[in-house]
Order: C-alpha cells, then structure tokens, then sequence
C-alpha cells in the first residue's frame, strides 16, 4: 500500500496541520511516512500545500510529481494540481468553497463540504479536519489514529479544541459516508 496525497489551500487554512495529522495518524499505524511542506511567499493567505506520502513499505523520496491523491482547499488549488493525479488516483475538494469542480473523468471524485460542516460545528477554523475526516476511508488510517495524532499537532495551548477537532473529523467522515449510501 503506497499513498501519495498532496494537499493545497490558502495559508491559513491549516494545510500544514492537514498533512502533519495524517503523518502522525500513519506513524500510530506502523506505517512508513515522509512530509514534505512548501509555502508560498505570505505567510496567511499565500499558497501552501504538503505532500505525505503513507506505506506500508520503505519510502525512497518525499519529493513527487505525481501523486494518488489530491485534497484541495481552494480553487486554485485544485486547478492548479488536478492534472498532477495519476489515473485512478482520487481528486477530493472543498466543495463548499470551490466553484468549479475537477473536470478530471479518470480519476474518483470526492467533494467535501469542509466549511460547511465546520459552520454547523460552530467554528470555522475546523474545515481542514471536516476535509481530513472525509479521506479517512480512502487513505486507511483509522479514526483512533488520527485522534491519537491530534495532541502532537496541536500546540498546548490549543489542547481545549482537541474535542472540537475531533467532531470535525467524524462530520467529514459521516458526510462523505452518507454521500456514498446515496449513490
């Protein structure tokens, strides 16, 4: 098993955090894990996007082109990386914020309504764990994993929302879940 995710947003919507989480959650799994960040020049509202790549394998190289998955934040984001999915790979967005959806017929489509689900939750800052709870499934890392991951990526100070994060988290996955029973 070899998951090679890239992950891109706008700073500030936690894409760093997105991609340490799922880091963490793969080492609670035993599994081989690299991370690999890139920001761009503004720190809040500049691009930003990590790559993760998750195996059950020795891993040679963070560094990809290519990848199996995609979770784009922001429309740029995802017009900018789509074509960068292999065919068959998986294209997950924000719905709730992108306009425009993949145009990719190759690839599985999964939106997200990420600010959706963290506006009914009551606080908008949890999007990127709604959007982590909707790839639960396809990257095969367990809930209990992620929740383990949480206090290392979360500062102390931030400890108070761990319960928050992790609510996020389930609505994603519960949201993609029902999405996928409706079809």
């Amino acid at each position: 098993m070899k998951k090679e995710i890239l992950i891109a947003g706008f700073g500030g919507q936690g894409i760093m955090l997105m991609g340490q989480l799922i880091a963490y959650g793969a080492i609670y799994e035993g599994l081989e894990v690299t991370f690999f960040p890139s920001y761009g020049p503004e720190m809040r509202g500049g691009t930003a996007n990590c790559t993760v790549v998750v195996s059950d394998q020795r891993i040679g190289s963070p560094i990809r082109n290519q990848y199996s998955m995609l979770m784009a934040m922001n429309q740029a984001s995802l017009d900018k990386f789509e074509d960068h999915i292999i065919p068959g790979g998986v294209v997950a967005y924000n719905e709730t914020i992108i306009s425009q959806p993949p145009r990719r017929t190759d690839v599985d489509i999964l939106p997200i309504p990420a600010n959706q689900i963290a506006e009914k939750i009551g606080n908008p800052q949890v999007a990127n764990m709604a959007a982590i709870g909707g790839l639960i499934p396809t990257i095969e890392i367990s809930l209990e994993a992620f929740s383990k991951g949480l206090p290392r990526v979360l500062p102390d100070y931030r400890h108070h929302l761990i319960p928050v994060n992790e609510d996020a988290i389930k609505a994603g996955m519960a949201a993609v879940s029902e999405r996928e029973e409706a079809i």
